[in-house]
């Protein structure tokens, strides 16, 4: 090999790191911006149900997290922004409480009716959690929600619900353990990283449909 194919070679390959490291950060740029944007309150308009997306239980207590996201939903529910709640979350170890079943446990405690929760106790993640609060909606004829969760959470559980055609608001938490700056800092990175990662398996889930659309486009003028 040439010293200048070698050089083209490393030439092509620093151009390639370095356009790809512009990307990433390009795109980490943008999802901490949607992250921090959707952490907001947002005037908010009735809807049929609040989604309270599951956390940490202890036993037969919800955890500071959890608790929180609770007395938010209950606090919609008493202003009249909800009719009827809806938990989400399993149990990590089997013979616990889950997560959705302390949250009703929790709510019913404190004056909401029974008959206005519903709850399913078998997600494991936010995804889960969205797609079984689907199928719950659906059976309780249930079409717009408000999502329950912490500030720096909510956008990828917006871009997901709204990805599984579900009508939904966002209404964050007004408090949370997230208080002190670095620990702040470092959920907001960690969910802009997560958000980030998230488009791009979306977009790439789609990547073969979008193969065979140009192939068919191109295959007409053969």
């Amino acid at each position: 090999m040439s010293n200048g194919t070698r050089f083209g070679f490393w030439y092509c390959l620093r151009s390639v790191i370095t356009a790809g490291s512009l990307f990433v950060a390009a795109n980490y740029a943008i999802s901490m911006a949607t992250v921090y944007q959707f952490s907001h309150p947002q005037l908010l308009s009735e809807a049929d149900a609040a989604i309270v997306l599951g956390a940490a239980a202890w036993d037969k207590r919800p955890s500071p997290v959890f608790r929180e996201r609770i007395n938010h939903a209950i606090n919609l529910y008493r202003a009249g922004k909800v009719k009827k709640i809806l938990f989400t979350g399993g149990s990590p170890r089997s013979g616990f409480m889950t997560e959705a079943a302390v949250g009703r446990r929790y709510a019913i405690r404190n004056g909401v009716d029974a008959s206005d929760i519903i709850y399913e106790n078998h997600s494991r993640d936010t995804w889960q959690n969205l797609v079984n609060a689907q199928a719950l909606a659906e059976d309780n004829d249930i079409n717009t929600f408000i999502i329950v969760s912490d500030p720096y959470h909510l956008a990828r559980a917006c871009i997901m619900a709204r990805d599984l055609g579900l009508d939904v608001q966002v209404s964050p938490t007004p408090t949370t353990r997230y208080t002190a700056t670095q620990s702040k800092l470092r959920f907001l990175a960690q969910e802009s990283y997560t958000l980030m990662v998230y488009q791009w398996v979306k977009h790439l889930a789609h990547f073969p449909q979008l193969i065979q659309s140009f192939r068919s486009k191109f295959s007409s003028f053969s």
